[in-house]
């Protein structure tokens, strides 16, 4: 924001005194404050850092001591520089003792060979000040206008990069808690290069506080999160060659983490009313914002009678995040006959991802309704459709789960476009009918039905009461999420059909899990990025993965035994763990399976 020496000494003002440079060219970038007019040799204690120090050398030492102790003041109160006005005290030049001392402490001393009004100087000196400060004015207002701009029209986080980018020309990272990229904008640089090996480059930036630059690695970092939920952090470079960043790039980062963290508050999308109120009352029931008997009086209004029943959460959703095409239908298929029989709104391109979790949203309803069972249903985020089913007896959990599962299927299959003689008729108790007879029957069906496995069904486990339905929806939302990446092809997931690194992996965006993660292993995750040859992480999986048996850890790591022993008494001074100790080692291989989760997508 401010000028330097240099740009002072292009001014025309100080052109017109003929300036000489005699000393100090090393410090022609330093900033300039301001400028201040000194006659008097003390004037080092009145200043604050920064002011270019204007002279006529009237009141300056006689002796060489006291001009050397007048420049060291100057040095050490951190002057941009100082200029000699020659002509009253000194006619020819500057002492030499004074140019000496100005060059070893790197202070630029310029001399004025010619009269000079020196408020000429200060005024246009300060005149670029101001306008300097106005124009970081205006880009703080710009940046205040664009980021308001991409908060209510809730932009995707990689617009908000793009944009932040854009107005700081410089790279931006967003990474989560585990040191994971989430998105970026190299700003035209080569983003290879900017994220190879991010990772272990990213442990080794540690800012202090919550938004600060960290000078060793040239990168401005602030934290995002909302409502004291960090999640994540987002990075600016600025390259540590140059000044500290300017205060309009503090601002900068910081807006577009307050955007990026509502941005990741705020849910879109076009519902009926009905809806609407059945997605307002499941999302009351699981962050609790509504009463349960507002929410049961609400419900009942809808006709889904939630009082005095067993109810069971249930959450489907597709296996893969990405949108690969309409639901229902296969790639062989020409584009055209694909969508033949399905609304406009199902066409490739943006609203693809929305238009397929209304699709899924609308087949649960209708599957719900063949299989005659009352729900609340509605999606529950991006990629998931719950429903809170109200059974009259507990005894017929099983039975409904079957029948909802299998009609489902077959509300998929009937959206997919088939010939109709290929169609077998639907038999009357086709809501009692097992899952796995309604696949069977799917197979006599053409080429463009839908993969089997194309999504999950899971259910939690039931409750009685309305108070615990949260319990349920989250424990079928946790299963679903597991069960994508499980190889069999079951009608409904539960509980027992997940294991442990099922478990991790569904929370593996969870910031308290990232959280355990770094602090069971970021130690270690630390010496790794700065000790590459070495990964002693690969040690520690070893001698876990071996049931903490030292000979067999070391033959799975393929080091000798004294090598292994040595790397693990290291591991174990890293993490200051006893690697004996059957709890702290449980701990760590809960962490590595996490760490894992994590970084599988």
């Amino acid at each position: 924001m401010f000028p330097t020496v240099r740009e002072v000494l292009d001014l025309v003002p100080v052109r017109h005194g003929a300036p000489r440079l005699v000393a100090g060219n090393a410090g022609l970038d330093r900033p300039v404050r301001w400028v201040h007019i000194a006659e008097v040799p003390d004037i080092a204690t009145l200043l604050g850092g920064g002011e270019l120090v204007l002279t006529t050398g009237i009141g300056l030492p006689g002796d060489d001591a006291g001009l050397r102790e007048f420049i060291g003041a100057l040095a050490d109160v951190g002057v941009s520089g100082l200029v000699v006005e020659l002509g009253r005290r000194y006619v020819s030049g500057v002492p030499r003792v004074m140019a000496a001392a100005a060059e070893r402490r790197g202070l630029p001393l310029i001399e004025l060979r010619r009269g000079t009004p020196f408020v000429r100087i200060t005024e246009a000196v300060h005149a670029l000040i101001v306008d300097a400060q106005l124009t970081e004015l205006r880009a703080t207002e710009e940046i205040h206008q664009r980021f308001t701009e991409l908060s209510v029209e809730g932009a995707e986080p990689a617009e908000v990069l793009r944009q932040a980018a854009e107005l700081a020309g410089c790279p931006i990272v967003l990474e989560n808690l585990s040191r994971q990229v989430l998105a970026y904008d190299p700003a035209g640089e080569n983003a290879q290069l900017l994220l190879d090996g991010w990772e272990r480059h990213s442990r080794q930036i540690r800012p202090a506080g919550r938004t600060a630059y960290d000078p060793d690695s040239g990168w401005l970092v602030t934290t995002v999160g909302a409502r004291g939920q960090d999640w994540g952090r987002l990075l600016l470079r600025w390259p540590a060659t140059e000044s500290t960043p300017p205060t309009r790039l503090t601002i900068l980062i910081e807006r577009a983490a307050s955007t990026l963290a509502l941005g990741r508050l705020i849910r879109r999308d076009a519902e009926g009313l009905e809806r609407q109120i059945h997605r307002t009352l499941l999302t009351a029931l699981i962050d609790h914002t509504r009463p349960v008997d507002e929410v049961a009086l609400r419900a009942k209004a809808l006709g889904v009678v939630l009082d005095r029943r067993h109810l069971v959460g249930v959450v489907v959703r597709h296996r893969a995040d990405e949108p690969a095409g309409d639901a229902g239908t296969t790639d062989d298929e020409p584009a055209p006959a694909r969508r033949g029989q399905r609304r406009d709104t199902d066409a490739e391109g943006p609203e693809a991802g929305p238009a397929r979790l209304r699709d899924l949203a609308e087949a649960v309803s209708q599957a719900v309704r063949d299989a005659k069972l009352t729900a609340l249903t509605s999606p529950l985020d991006d990629q998931a459709v719950g429903a809170l089913l109200a059974l009259p007896d507990p005894a017929a959990e099983e039975k409904a789960l079957s029948a909802f599962a299998a009609a489902l299927r077959r509300v998929r299959l009937d959206a997919a476009p088939a010939a109709p003689a290929a169609r077998p008729a639907r038999p009357v108790d086709a809501p009692d009918r097992p899952a796995g007879r309604a696949v069977a029957s799917a197979s006599a069906r053409p080429v463009d039905a839908p993969p089997r496995a194309a999504i999950v069904v899971a259910a939690g486990s039931g409750v009685s009461s309305l108070r615990e339905a949260r319990r349920s929806l989250i424990e079928a939302r946790q299963v679903a999420e597991a069960a994508r990446r499980d190889p069999r092809d079951l009608p409904c997931y539960r509980l027992p059909h997940v294991g442990l690194a099922g478990l991790l992996h569904l929370l593996r965006d969870e910031p308290r899990l990232q959280t355990f993660v770094e602090r069971e292993l970021g130690p270690l995750l630390a010496y790794d990025a700065q000790h590459p040859r070495e990964q002693l992480l690969g040690t520690l999986r070893a001698y876990l993965e071996q049931g903490r048996n030292k000979s067999a850890g070391a033959a799975a790591a393929h080091l000798s035994r004294p090598a292994f022993y040595e790397r693990l008494a290291r591991i174990g001074r890293i993490l200051d763990a006893d690697l004996d100790s059957v709890d702290r080692c449980l701990s760590l291989h809960v962490a590595l399976l996490a760490l894992d989760a994590i970084r599988t997508p």
